[in-house]
């Protein structure tokens, strides 16, 4: 198992009232720069949240949601501080009740 940090708030804030696109595309081209796999995504209607682990996350979070997921957990600190209003966290997985870390329950188009 792998552990995956994440960092949580509604779709709303995170892709309307937060530079996050911006924030992820500078992270993506410095990767590159540096030839550095990513390790890092964006999930919109995080299923990890189905978790009954992380009922109360999911309790408190306004929906729709969008997460950021990634094995970097200094990143997510980063995140966390640049963000402000996201909630933090950890689970392992694949797992019983998360066998995909980054699934999403987003109706695709």
């Amino acid at each position: 198992m792998t552990t995956y940090y994440y960092a949580v708030a509604s779709q709303k804030y995170m892709l309307e009232e937060e530079p996050t696109e911006e924030v992820l595309k500078e992270r993506t081209r410095h990767y590159q720069e540096q030839e550095k796999e990513r390790d890092f995504w964006l999930v919109l209607q995080p299923a990890f949240l189905d978790a009954p682990e992380l009922a109360a996350v999911k309790a408190k979070c306004p929906q729709p949601a969008a997460a950021i997921v990634s094995t970097n957990s200094q990143f997510i600190t980063w995140l966390k501080l640049r963000l402000e209003y996201v909630a933090t966290g950890q689970f392992e997985a694949p797992s019983a009740t998360i066998p995909d870390p980054i699934a999403s329950l987003a109706p695709t188009a």
